[in-house]
């Protein structure tokens, strides 16, 4: 049988893409454990380097008749690794930044979304209240919040003194307050 161990590079390689399983054998017993060593030095992570080593070898078994080795064979398995890494931290950057972005969105979009559900809530129980107010002083309300009219221009409009305008105005709101921070206090979470 003949020893692998005193063949050279160059012919392992040849030999290799002929299909040589005993080439094969020699030139993993060879480099695994440098390169294992060299991956294991850039990522300082064991199960990394190591699935990065074995990638490398089954690649290489795999491709054996489609190699060009235009350097050293040494050469070509220390660029296939440092290849392999750059890969494998672009992949995790990459996908760091695709969690990172799911995690703001995840953060974001779930408080937006509550934030819109609790004001959607209190906004309709606000609209309830007011449409429980008696009807005059509903009306001075609501012509004095959303229609922006001043006591006097609402007096006119309604044939009511301002005064008179003024304390319905005064009385929604001390009712609107007393209900609304009734309902806060049985839902805090409104």
């Amino acid at each position: 049988m003949t020893d692998y161990s005193e063949f050279n590079d160059s012919e392992l390689a040849n030999l290799l893409k002929e299909g040589n399983q005993y080439a094969y054998t020699e030139i993993f017993e060879r480099y695994k454990g440098l390169l294992y060593k060299h991956a294991f030095r850039l990522l300082n992570d064991q199960e990394e380097a190591n699935d990065i080593i074995q990638d490398l070898f089954l690649t290489l078994w795999q491709k054996k008749a489609e190699l060009s080795f235009r350097t050293s064979l040494s050469s070509y398995l220390y660029s296939a690794v440092r290849n392999r890494i750059f890969d494998l931290i672009s992949h995790q950057k990459v996908a760091s930044k695709y969690l990172n972005s799911i995690k703001v969105f995840v953060e974001q979009g779930d408080y937006i979304t509550d934030e819109q559900v609790r004001g959607n809530e209190l906004s309709r129980i606000i609209e309830k209240e007011i449409a429980a107010l008696p009807p005059k002083m509903r009306k001075v309300f609501e012509l004095s919040r959303q229609g922006e009219l001043s006591y006097k221009e609402i007096g006119r409009q309604l044939n009511i003194s301002d005064k008179t305008v003024k304390q319905q105005a005064y009385n929604a709101v001390k009712i609107l307050k007393l209900k609304i921070n009734s309902y806060l206090s049985l839902f805090p979470f409104l």
